[in-house]
């Protein structure tokens, strides 16, 4: 039988990464120039050069280089997740790269389709085609930096659409409070809350532990209003300590919580040269949870929501 780059022997299976992204390699030399080129100032702002010289968080790994390094830590499956471009047309170009992806290695991967729900009729027609191609979920959304409030009527019907066909939605959340940086934009919490309410038959994933939303849900009315939603915990080393895990799973449950590394981000800056995922892995392992909440968070919770 042929082997694939992700044949050999997995360190520790099960571990699913439910926050990842693959860009394709024409971006990888000149991100900021690309993204400029097309109308994607935000992201532009993210990958651009720093103004104190350090190298930019954001690394790149194509589909062979990011397999051979979920083998090293024993990750099994990564979900990809679209990016919040402010344009359709990005949107469509990402979504295509990431199908390319899921054909390639439908064992390993899994999908979130990008979406500009500005674009109308058009962002419904491609979330139809990726869906037909595979995907099983939207996102990463993030309303403050792709231009419309919560409550938009365009971002409505994604939202509808989403609970129609049961796919859960991602959304990209900032934390409320800490350091500054390029192409920061704050979230308001009170507005996921309210998006949970009024959608509750959507499943939502809080990226970036959802800005510390879930210790709010120690209010009664708070946690009524966040029964559907899960939390990631995409870039938790850039933005908290690991207590965090043991905290959110006392605040709203082990079950709430999906593993999440943001590769190819670099979020151990200090120690990683390129992206790897057996630092985030390590962190989690590390992180005080019992066996039990470890296996839900590491694979449980997101094969259960997916259906894997």
């Amino acid at each position: 039988m042929k082997k694939t780059p992700s044949a050999k022997a997995r360190v520790v299976p099960g571990v699913v990464d439910a926050h990842t992204h693959a860009y394709p390699p024409e971006i990888f030399t000149d991100p900021a120039g690309w993204a400029r080129a097309r109308g994607e100032h935000h992201w532009a702002e993210l990958v651009g050069p720093r103004a104190d010289g350090k190298k930019s968080l954001q690394g790149f790994a194509d589909r062979k280089t990011m397999l051979e390094a979920m083998d090293d830590a024993g990750v099994e499956r990564c979900v990809l997740l679209g990016w919040y471009w402010e344009n359709h047309e990005t949107c469509v170009w990402h979504n295509a790269e990431m199908a390319q992806w899921l054909r390639a290695n439908p064992d390993r991967f899994s999908a979130f389709a990008s979406v500009q729900p500005l674009a109308g009729s058009a962002a419904l027609e491609d979330l139809r085609r990726v869906r037909d191609a595979g995907f099983c979920g939207v996102g990463e959304v993030f309303p403050a930096a792709q231009g419309f409030a919560m409550n938009d009527a365009h971002w409505e019907r994604v939202l509808a659409w989403a609970a129609e066909k049961k796919m859960p939605v991602n959304l990209h959340v900032t934390e409320p409070a800490g350091r500054d940086y390029p192409g920061r934009i704050d979230a308001p919490l009170r507005d996921y809350q309210n998006v949970a309410r009024r959608h509750p038959q959507v499943d939502f994933i809080f990226a970036h532990w959802g800005g510390l939303l879930p210790l709010l849900a120690l209010n009664p009315a708070v946690r009524a209003d966040l029964k559907n939603v899960y939390f990631d915990s995409s870039a938790s080393p850039l933005l908290y300590d690991s207590r965090v895990y043991r905290q959110v799973a006392d605040a709203v449950g082990a079950e709430k919580i999906l593993f999440g590394s943001d590769y190819p981000l670099r979020v151990f800056p200090r120690e990683q040269k390129e992206p790897d995922f057996a630092r985030p892995v390590a962190e989690a392992k590390q992180s005080g949870l019992s066996q039990k909440e470890l296996a839900l968070v590491l694979g449980g919770n997101v094969r259960k929501l997916l259906g894997l």
